[in-house]
């Protein structure tokens, strides 16, 4: 018996590590969750770009639309993301992170002439605190998302992205 209980803890220290929260393992998804409808926004315009802060260790710069900025009935925060490099070199996705799971969505690329072109394999995916998944993590968690609660509205969520809080509102948790 004593190994079985090694055993598990050895799982749940291992669920910890590799980031698997309970809501994607111990609890599972909602199953009456849908995904509502959404529409591509139009093009990012430089006067609409909110610059956010990702990491010290990224020479990027990293914006979000402020115009794309929605949240909607099915929880989703939605939003226009620019990445810039030092070079000058410019990656324009519209996104969808699902506060309640972790979950980040792109949806579509935009392009040089400000079209979208939508992504032919896209689907949600957790967020890793990785290099290429930073700046989705630090919009969940160190903007739009209370913990597994969705900003309330748009400007609720605009706020956030602007650095302000509700009185007695904490950042963001990490999972």
């Amino acid at each position: 018996m004593r190994g079985g209980l090694r055993a598990l803890a050895c799982f749940y220290g291992l669920v910890l590590a590799t980031g698997a929260g309970a809501e994607g393992l111990l609890l599972g998804p909602d199953p009456d969750w849908a995904e509502g409808e959404y529409a591509l926004p139009p093009a990012p315009a430089e006067a609409g770009l909110r610059p956010f802060f990702v990491s010290s260790a990224s020479p990027n710069r990293f914006f979000v639309d402020e115009r794309s900025v929605s949240v909607g009935s099915d929880g989703v925060v939605r939003y226009a993301l620019v990445v810039r490099t030092p070079g000058g070199a410019e990656n324009v996705t519209f996104e969808g992170i699902r506060c309640a799971t972790g979950e980040r969505r792109i949806y579509a690329s935009g392009r040089a002439g400000g079209e979208w072109t939508p992504l032919k394999v896209s689907e949600w995916q957790r967020i890793g605190d990785n290099s290429y998944n930073r700046p989705r993590a630090a919009l969940a968690y160190d903007y739009f998302c209370d913990g597994p609660v969705a900003p309330r509205d748009r400007e609720h969520a605009l706020r956030r992205l602007q650095g302000e809080r509700d009185p007695g509102e904490p950042r963001g948790i990490r999972p």
